[in-house]
């Protein structure tokens, strides 16, 4: 094959196999957002920034999401044993609707030495959605209880989100109920009662015939006598 033969086939094939991969690909838009972290803690307020990153996994209805911390956000004066510390969060959605996923993770597979920044484990959770269309995945308000205590660190610097999606919410509304069928036209009665009454009519005409023929055949015998 020449060489103008070849490189005309080989950009045949990348326009066909373009739309092919534009298809593919999936409607999502998703972003590496630090968040600046106003924790309260039981030794006074302090603070820390976290870059965060929401991640989306289709799981049967709805959608699993991880949230992963990648700095540690408020520390404790004292060691923390491993398995001592349990987090949890809030992941704001907006857009084509309204609502909070809560994700959580395990507790600390590591000791935590004093005066440490507390590294998340990965949060996750599912959200299903009531609507279909594009929507924001957002860090909220992360807690961390250890050791009795709990400490609620609120987003402060109002970061953007860290994940678009489309998504598609349940199809369609539940059929119509089907109406009543319309009730038949009366049709005549056909059964045992009707079928009495027309044979005591018969029975009764029957009766008067017979008594006028008896009453006819004995008038005419009189007028034969006389």
């Amino acid at each position: 094959m020449s060489h103008r033969k070849r490189s005309t086939a080989l950009a045949l094939a990348s326009a066909l196999a373009g739309p092919a991969v534009l298809l593919a690909a999936p409607a999502a838009h998703a972003a590496v957002v630090d968040v600046a972290y106003a924790c309260v803690t039981p030794i006074g307020d302090k603070s820390a920034v976290s870059p965060i990153d929401i991640k989306a996994v289709k799981d049967s209805a709805g959608y699993k999401l991880t949230m992963s911390f990648q700095k540690g956000v408020s520390s404790s004066p004292v060691e923390l044993g491993k398995g001592a510390m349990s987090p949890s969060a809030v992941i704001q959605v907006a857009g084509a609707e309204k609502a909070t996923v809560a994700v959580t993770g395990p507790p600390n597979p590591e000791a935590v030495p004093a005066n440490t920044p507390i590294k998340i484990t990965d949060l996750s959770g599912t959200y299903t959605p009531k609507k279909s269309g594009k929507v924001t995945f957002t860090a909220g308000v992360l807690t961390i209880k250890a050791l009795g205590t709990t400490t609620t660190c609120t987003p402060g610097n109002g970061p953007g989100p860290s994940l678009e999606l489309d998504v598609t919410g349940p199809g369609g509304g539940a059929p119509e109920a089907p109406g009543a069928p319309e009730a038949p036209e009366a049709l005549p009665q056909t059964g045992p009662t009707d079928s009495a009454l027309a044979l005591g009519t018969l029975g009764a005409t029957v009766l008067l015939a017979g008594a006028a023929g008896v009453l006819w055949l004995t008038r005419r015998g009189q007028r034969a006598r006389s």
